[in-house]
């Protein structure tokens, strides 16, 4: 099983505020993803689980399924994504959960990506 190491966690608040300022937002119907290039070679998770969501038991459940996804789809070396996931998220299978985490990723590297960086 791959691990969430401290190196790929986003932690400090200056760096999410600079992601929220900088960042490609991309909104799907379980989350909403921020993302930006960080010039490193390891992609960094932040996730922001507000009260909207719920209850303390609530907000945990839905990072300890956002930190497995993110395990097992390290797609965005490169980059700082922070996700906000939504109330439906709760609801929906851990498929689900990561075939919309991929489709909103992609979307979001699309728009966020300088043209000369494509690949």
């Amino acid at each position: 099983m791959p691990d969430f190491t401290s190196i790929e966690r986003v932690r400090r608040r200056a760096d999410y505020q600079r992601i929220y300022d900088r960042g490609a937002k991309v909104h799907g119907k379980l989350l909403t993803l921020f993302t930006l290039d960080n010039e490193l070679n390891v992609g960094r998770l932040g996730i922001a689980a507000t009260r909207k969501i719920g209850g303390a038991v609530s907000r945990n459940r839905a990072k300890r399924l956002i930190r497995e996804v993110f395990r097992h789809n390290k797609l965005a070396p490169g980059f700082d994504v922070v996700v906000v996931p939504r109330r439906e998220l709760l609801d929906a299978s851990l498929t689900a959960i990561e075939a919309e985490f991929r489709s909103v990723l992609d979307r979001s590297l699309r728009r966020s990506r300088p043209a000369g960086r494509r690949g």
